[in-house]
């Protein structure tokens, strides 16, 4: 079950955090991993992927360009003739309200999670309406409810998944599925990072407060997060379209 061999499965931000274990995972079960994101340390989860289970291939690419995107998306049809899977998962956060985010990363956040994503729905679906496909856009609990200083990340992941629905809506006729995951806390390089930098010398202290938020009582693993998304790629999810998937160890439904 959950096989993906003989797939051509891009994934964007496939170098770090979730989108690694999509990527390692991807691979494992028999898809060609082509990964599109902006840091070179993805050539070190193509390497990892070449030396455990398979085919993977890193292009280097900011999202929020379409002229980029689009080269490399040609690129990868012509090196692999067909795109069967795709992972909208590269994303970027800010912390801050309303009143104190400033334009340039309201902007930011804009060109990242909303045009990017849009610039790698725009380039794959005409290649992909030839003979069908999936996409899974990540998307964030941020989206379906109230955080505190999470303004232009929530507005941004909102988009994201009103985005999956109206490509689920347009697309069936073209066997195209489209879905969205929303994962809570997840514990990624960017955790440790926010921590180190906003609680130096607090940082065992903040990670437990942050992690007891979710009912569950522990932030999330990538490779968790990279479960479901193998589900929703793989033939056994084919009756499922344009649904969000929250994975939040109770956060949305237990919180409220």
């Amino acid at each position: 079950m959950f096989k993906l061999d003989n797939k051509i499965a891009v994934i964007t931000g496939g170098g770090s955090g979730i989108g690694k274990a999509i990527s390692i995972l991807f691979g494992l079960q028999g898809a060609t991993v082509c990964i599109i994101d902006i840091n070179d340390e993805s050539e070190m989860v193509v390497e990892h992927i070449r030396h455990t289970s398979g085919k993977a291939f890193f292009y280097k690419c900011n999202i929020s360009s379409q002229e980029e995107v689009k080269n490399i998306v040609q690129e990868i049809i012509q090196q692999h003739a067909a795109i069967d899977i795709l992972v909208n998962n590269a994303g970027v956060a800010h912390v801050g309200t309303a009143e104190n985010t400033s334009a340039e990363d309201f902007e930011r956040l804009i060109n990242v999670n909303i045009k990017g994503v849009y610039n790698c729905l725009h380039e794959v679906l005409p290649f992909m309406k030839q003979k069908g496909g999936n996409i899974l856009n990540m998307a964030s609990v941020a989206a379906l409810v109230g955080l505190n200083d999470r303004f232009a990340y929530s507005a941004t992941k909102g988009a994201v998944i009103a985005m999956t629905l109206s490509v689920a809506k347009d697309f069936l006729a073209y066997n195209i599925r489209c879905n969205s995951i929303s994962p809570g806390r997840v514990h990624t390089p960017f955790v440790d990072g926010f921590l180190a930098k906003n609680y130096p010398g607090k940082e065992a202290e903040m990670f437990d407060k942050l992690s007891k938020t979710q009912p569950i009582g522990r932030m999330g693993k990538p490779e968790e997060i990279a479960q479901l998304a193998l589900y929703l790629c793989s033939e056994e999810a084919s009756f499922i379209t344009g649904c969000d998937y929250p994975i939040d160890g109770g956060f949305v439904k237990l919180n409220t």
